[in-house]
């Protein structure tokens, strides 16, 4: 009975095993399906856009570290912020969680590059997850993400309160 249940969820449903040759992105894709992720997710996942990390100590950078002890998610996003004009003018990120994290991360850093600081901290955790179709028992990862935008801000509006202190 259990064999049988094995067959008809991995070989006779349909869903393709990876093949030598397939790309890594066509063997999770083949776990997305199993598990009901939604594609952007696996995209961003497979193909997360804006991974690095810029100098924290330039003025112009922020950087928000946030984390969720109780799954291990850890997520450092920082935003590097033209000073005449308020706006972001890039972003990247380094997540250590799961494929979801990854990928709210990946997408919160394609939303806040050309915006206004004002415009990027009203970006809602509940935004990235309707984006990516999260699973409610995903959505700490979205909530991580608008935490990591927010403490990226409130990073960069500190350093620029001490800089006009120090002119003083």
């Amino acid at each position: 009975m259990l064999r049988a249940a094995g067959k008809r969820l991995i070989g006779a449903a349909g869903i393709r095993t990876a093949a030598a040759g397939d790309s890594p992105g066509a063997a999770l894709g083949a776990v997305a399906a199993r598990r009901g992720y939604h594609e952007r997710v696996v995209d961003h996942y497979s193909n997360p856009r804006n991974v690095g990390a810029f100098d924290k100590d330039d003025a112009d950078v922020g950087t928000g570290l946030v984390g969720a002890p109780a799954c291990g998610d850890v997520m450092k996003m920082q935003i590097r912020v033209d000073q005449a004009s308020g706006r972001i003018v890039d972003a990247c990120f380094k997540t250590f969680g799961c494929g979801s994290a990854i990928a709210s991360s990946s997408v919160a850093t394609e939303w806040v590059k050309g915006k206004q600081m004002e415009e990027v901290v009203a970006i809602k955790n509940t935004e990235i997850a309707k984006h990516l179709s999260l699973p409610p028992v995903k959505l700490h990862c979205s909530m991580l993400a608008e935490d990591a935008i927010k403490a990226a801000v409130k990073d960069y509006e500190a350093k620029k309160t001490k800089a006009a202190k120090a002119e003083e």
